[in-house]
This record gives C-alpha cells, sequence and structure tokens, in this order.
C-alpha cells in the first residue's frame, strides 16, 4: 500500500505539515507492514498550474489521460498515479488552498476528466483522499463564511474522479508565529492564541491520526 501526504504550506515543520504527519502515522498503523508512506512538500518543486494545452484531450495523442506538461511536477504527479491513499493538507488563504495546491489539483485531476456524459474518468485505480486544512481564523467565522461549501466543490471532483467520498478535518484558530513581539498582530493576541493552540492542537493531532487510520481501513476488504 502506498500512501501520500501531500503538503502546500511553505513551511515544513508548522501546523498543516505536523497534521500531516499524524494522518501519515495513523494510516501507517493501520495498514500495517509493508505500507509505504511519504510527505510530499510542494515548496520543493517549481511548476505551473494547467496551461490549457489540451494534450491530455487529444484522441490518439501520447499524452491523452496524463499531462503532458514536463516540469518538477511531473515525478509528483507520477506517485500520485500509483497511490493508494493521499491526504491533501493546505493553509487556507483569503478562503481559499494555497496557490500551490490548486496548480497542482489542476494538473493532477483535469487530464483525467473526460468531457463526456457520466464519465468514466481515466484515473488509473481508486485513491481514497482526505483534506486536512489549516486557518487563521475561528471555527465561528470559518463557518459564517463558508468556507466548508467552498473547499467542498474540489473534494466532490476528487471523489468523482478518484472514487469514494473524501473527508475533511479543519483546524482552525492556528498559532501563527514562534514570537508573536516582532509581527504587527493585533487582531489575533498571542496569549488567546497560545491557549486555544494548547487545548485544541492536540486534540487536531489526534483526530488526523483517526482520519489516516479511517482512510486505510476504507479499502479493506471484508
Amino acid at each position: 500500500m502506498r500512501i501520500y501526504a501531500v503538503n502546500a504550506s511553505p513551511r515544513k515543520n508548522k501546523n498543516t505539515a505536523t497534521l500531516l504527519r499524524h494522518a501519515l502515522d495513523g494510516a501507517l498503523a493501520a495498514a500495517g507492514p509493508g505500507a509505504e508512506a511519504e510527505m510530499l512538500h510542494l515548496a520543493d518543486y517549481s511548476f505551473t498550474g494547467c496551461r490549457s494545452c489540451f494534450e491530455c484531450k487529444r484522441l490518439g495523442g501520447k499524452s491523452y489521460g496524463r499531462c503532458a506538461v514536463r516540469d518538477e511536477l511531473t515525478p509528483v504527479l507520477e506517485k500520485l498515479s500509483r497511490a493508494d491513499a493521499v491526504v491533501f493538507g493546505s493553509p487556507i488563504y483569503f478562503g481559499s488552498v494555497a496557490a500551490q495546491m490548486r496548480a497542482l489539483e489542476e494538473r493532477l485531476l483535469f487530464p483525467y476528466y473526460v468531457y463526456a456524459e457520466n464519465g468514466p474518468f481515466l484515473a488509473p485505480k481508486p485513491v481514497r483522499a482526505a483534506f486536512v486544512y489549516t486557518m487563521n481564523v475561528t471555527e465561528e467565522t470559518m463557518r459564517a463564511w463558508g468556507y466548508p461549501e467552498h473547499l467542498r466543490l474540489i473534494e466532490s471532483y476528487v471523489g468523482r474522479i478518484f472514487g469514494g467520498r473524501p473527508e475533511s478535518l479543519y483546524a482552525c484558530y492556528t498559532y501563527q508565529f514562534d514570537d508573536y513581539g516582532k509581527y504587527k498582530c493585533d487582531k489575533f493576541p498571542e496569549v488567546e492564541k497560545a491557549r486555544y493552540r494548547d487545548e485544541h492542537f492536540p486534540e487536531d493531532c489526534r483526530k488526523a491520526e483517526e482520519m489516516g487510520a479511517r482512510l486505510v481501513a476504507a479499502g479493506e476488504g471484508p
């Protein structure tokens, strides 16, 4: 079993990456011996989003059903094409995922999406997927501003193309800086943020582990 976590945060050891590591730990523990897991940090690669070349749609073309662009994302797409399970993780910027995640989603999903009624889609195999989101706003603000509904759209495409119904984890009001005194941040008091982190982030990590375990269990036979 191959399990990947995709980190769209430019920071490799902060909130998003931490939750993804917990998700991988849970998945590996549930999968047992022989399972392989890897964290892919999108900040390590130089790439663009979809270039609208439509080579992935050209009948009889050598790139039909796969992205024709060759850049540093190509080996990542190849790995994900062989995945059994993937956890996508991103910080939320202005109500949406980071640009790197959006570019990956375009390059990963569009080649498998067929312009035909009711599919079929061209993904080489079913892939179980989940999403982790980290954000500076409170849960109340997240829901009032409609973040889940907005994010659910791309999740639905992932589910349709790869099969299944992805689940998601929202980590709200995250602690952003090592030293709040160095930054202009009156809107988010350090003491309040620290207290929230201490009370809630360990629980978010536990939920991420459980989500990873469920991701693996969802593909096990009776």
